[in-house]
């Protein structure tokens, strides 16, 4: 397994993480097979979506604060309620493929780390299987 930090600025962010995790494929010496990343956070998460168009991450952003508003008269009394419900909704780890040393996405694709309680400072986990 390996893993890295990432320092998140604002309260809702998407960072594309994707040259971090192509980076490490040669750390965790891995020609072919699959790889998890996974997030251990209940307040962020995980997806893979564009990355040519910056309105995308944006338009994700929105559509999740309109689903799961920051104040909705949630129980939970800590008062980042929708950052959990946020998280869920994402998921906390994706799959990818590796072939030849290279991460297999599609063109437009890209590995978005969401922040939905920062700034922060969150790890990454990565570990492959052959």
């Amino acid at each position: 397994m390996h893993s890295f930090s990432i320092n998140t600025q604002t309260h809702t962010q998407f960072v594309d993480i994707t040259g971090k995790i192509q980076s490490v494929l040669s750390v965790l010496k891995i020609d072919n097979g699959v790889i998890i990343v996974f997030i251990p956070h209940t307040t962020a998460g995980i997806t893979i979506n564009e990355n040519a168009d910056p309105d995308v991450v944006s338009d994700m952003a929105d559509a999740l604060e309109r689903a799961v508003p920051w104040k909705a008269g949630y129980r939970h009394s800590e008062g980042n309620a929708a950052a959990h419900v946020k998280a869920s909704l994402m998921g906390s780890s994706v799959q990818i493929i590796v072939e030849k040393g290279k991460l297999q996405l599609g063109t437009w694709q890209s590995i978005y780390f969401c922040e939905f309680d920062g700034p922060r400072t969150r790890d990454v986990w990565i570990s492959a299987i052959e």
